[in-house]
């Protein structure tokens, strides 16, 4: 990947996961500059059991493949960006949907911290480099970044920030720290 502002356009995969319910395919929607394609299947009886609601109760649709957007962080860089499916029924595929990607974004509920464990982990151990994005739900406890570090045990090196994925500004806020933390990563510190 060459570094923003030198020559033809790179295009780069950033991987957007998270629990069920946490904002994956509402991040995707806010930024994209085309329409997303998202894998949305109404939810059923089916599903009972296998996804809680609970936390989410006006949730009627979940992805069950992947979603997918596309936006021109710069003039010569451009991010495809990959939801994931948030259950654990869905897993098997993101080893395919994160191949080829430079890092990826964990989206965390506070209500539901645990949920991020598991994305944290597949990208631990597959080293792609990642950030925490603490997604702000109306009505749930506000919490100080570093209480969040400490109850996911992530490093001080994984960069966190507060957002709102429902916004523009805050989508591309989360992108860009992403971008450049994948790039520090590759280049081993230096910019």
């Amino acid at each position: 990947m060459t570094a923003p502002g030198r020559g033809r356009p790179t295009a780069v995969k950033i991987i957007i996961a998270g629990g069920f319910g946490a904002g994956k395919t509402t991040l995707v929607g806010a930024i994209s500059e085309i329409p997303p394609v998202t894998t949305e299947a109404v939810m059923t009886a089916a599903s009972l059991g296998h996804d809680d609601a609970t936390l989410v109760p006006d949730k009627g649709s979940t992805t069950v493949a992947m979603d997918f957007g596309r936006i021109t962080l710069y003039q010569d860089l451009v991010l495809y960006l990959f939801g994931t499916p948030g259950q654990k029924r869905f897993w098997f595929m993101w080893d395919e949907l994160c191949r080829g990607a430079i890092g990826a974004v964990v989206i965390a509920d506070t209500r539901r911290l645990a949920d991020c464990f598991g994305a944290i982990d597949f990208f631990d151990n597959r080293r792609l480099p990642y950030v925490i994005a603490v997604n702000h739900f109306e009505g749930a406890a506000k919490y100080h970044l570093e209480d969040v570090r400490e109850a996911l045990a992530v490093s001080r090196g994984v960069p966190m920030i507060n957002a709102d994925v429902r916004s523009r500004a805050s989508a591309k806020e989360i992108l860009v720290a992403v971008t450049e933390h994948a790039l520090a990563q590759r280049t081993g510190g230096r910019r």
